[in-house]
Order: C-alpha cells, then structure tokens, then sequence
C-alpha cells in the first residue's frame, strides 16, 4: 500500500510538472513583472542568459575583488527547469593576486504557485555546488547542497488611497547551506566548513506599472521601461564557529527591461566590515531566450 502511494505521488508531481502553464514567459504574475536581480534568486523558472560582474573590495583595506558570473537557465516543462552558474574571480591584494573559475553550481526549480489575481510567485529549488570543479585558489574542495524556498509579490490589494504603492513588489529566498565535509585539514590546521542560511529579499518600484496601471505621468524611453530595486541579500552561520554571524550586503539599483533583454546597475554597500570594505558595483546583462526564440530553444521541452 506505501509503494502505491508513493507511485500515486511520483505521477501526481510529474502531471503538475509536465502540465501546460497559462503564466507567460518569464517573471510575469498577471499586470506584474518580476525583472531579474543581481544576487537575489529570481522565484521564476525561464530560459534565460546573463552577465552579472561584481568589483568588491573583499574584506580589508588592499583586497579588491572582480567576478564575473554567468547563469544560464532551461525550462524543461512549463514550471520546471535547470540552471547553471559559474563565475570567473580576481583577487588582488598585497599578499599577491588570485584567480580562476570557481566550482560549477547546478540547480532544479519548480514554480509551483502562479496567482495572477493577486501577482505572487512562489517556488522550490535545490543548488549543488561541486566541489573541486573550479581552480583550488578561488575554490572549494567539498560541495555544497542549498534547498531554497522563492518568492515574489506585488500588491494590487492595496486601496485606492493608496494606488501608487501598487507598483511595490518584493521577491526574497530563504534557504539552508550544507557542506558535503564539516571540516578540511590545512597546512595551519583543521577549518571548519559551515552550515549557514541565506535570507535575501528585494523591494522593487516599477515605473512600467505605474504608467500602465494606475496613472501616467508622461515618462519615456527609457525611463518607463526602468524598475528601482534595492537588495537584501544576507547570510547566517549556524556553526560553531562564528555562529550567529551574519554578512550581507544593501544592493541600491536599478534595472531597464526590452522585449528581450535587461540591463541593471547598482551599488554594493557591505552591512558590517566581515562583509566587506566600501561600496562596491554590480553591472547586469541579461537576455530573454524565451523571447528571443520562443518557437525554439527558448521554449520548454516538454509542453
């Protein structure tokens, strides 16, 4: 009888999966647009490309720090897909320069919840970081696993003496770290691998529903395409060692969306000095394969 069940189960997720979805392409929800950000992962699942370069100073007054990150995802069904991310970083600093790629990461997402009623998103991914895939200056040698439970909404419940906060949304993720090894032995010692939780969230104004939604004030391009959004990503340790830090940084920016593509610039601003020294900046490109080719790859395998 439990092997039935868990048939029954297994079939079920795989009929949501492979379901025909009604949501458009990318981050829509209903009137609302969700754009992609800079480091707050996005609660939708799409076929999407983008460049995301990060200068950061990383800690002390003569580290400064440049990646180059690049994602890629793919719908395999309507609601269901992969994503890969790797990046390229440059350390210099007065004890000498550091680079090359860091570990291959490789994640699945289900979007499981699209109200267009109420503009909300929500969905569950799983990263793997692979440990030793990237250069071991830059890298780790152990791989981590990230659950993560996403989200994204808008407010169109908000009453008319309040209409233009409608064009607010926030997205965020919240979600455990678990390293494959607890601890490495170094040449000073052993280090301890920690356990963490990334709590991230954004808030976002968009100028495009603003306009088209609940007045226009005469904005053009490029201007009625833009969306302000400030970041939150965070990060918790819950080991022993350092338990109950937490590190983050406050990302002031904004993005320009197209019909296929988006572009995004924002500071960097590290919340306590273990996350860093100064304001860095974050530069984004990002392309909509989905609206590029929709009849091709930019379409889900499974219909």
């Amino acid at each position: 009888m439990k092997g039935k069940n868990f048939l029954l189960l297994l079939l079920s997720l795989l009929a949501v999966f492979l379901t025909p979805s009604k949501c458009p392409a990318h981050g829509f929800a209903g009137k609302r647009f969700f754009p992609t950000t800079f480091q707050v992962d996005d609660p939708f699942i799409s076929d999407e490309f983008s460049i995301l370069i990060n200068n950061m100073n990383s800690g002390t007054p003569s580290a400064n720090s440049t990646e180059i990150n690049i994602d890629y995802s793919k719908r395999l069904a309507p609601r269901f897909g992969l994503e890969f991310h790797d990046a390229y970083q440059h350390i210099t600093s007065a004890g000498g320069d550091a680079n090359g790629w860091e570990d291959l990461d490789v994640g699945a997402k289900w979007q499981f919840l699209t109200n267009e009623e109420h503009e909300a998103i929500a969905s569950f991914g799983t990263d793997v970081e692979i440990g030793g895939t990237g250069a071991h200056q830059v890298s780790d040698s152990f791989s981590t696993v990230s659950p993560a439970l996403l989200f994204g909404k808008g407010f169109p419940e908000f009453p008319e003496a309040l209409r233009y906060l409608r064009p607010l949304a926030v997205t965020g993720d919240i979600g455990l770290n678990f390293p494959a090894r607890r601890t490495n032995l170094t040449e000073t010692g052993v280090e301890r691998n920690p356990t963490t939780l990334t709590w991230a969230f954004t808030v976002q104004y968009s100028l495009i529903y603003l306009q088209s939604f609940i007045k226009y004030i005469g904005l053009g391009t490029p201007f009625s395409h833009m969306v302000f959004v400030t970041e939150f990503p965070m990060q918790t340790n819950f080991s022993r060692d350092d338990k109950g830090l937490t590190t983050g940084t406050v990302n002031p920016g904004v993005v320009w969306f197209g019909k296929s593509m988006e572009l995004g610039v924002a500071a960097q601003v590290p919340v306590n000095s273990r996350s860093g020294r100064g304001v860095g900046v974050l530069g984004l490109v990002h392309l909509f394969i989905d609206g590029l080719w929709p009849a091709g790859i930019g379409g889900p395998i499974f219909h």
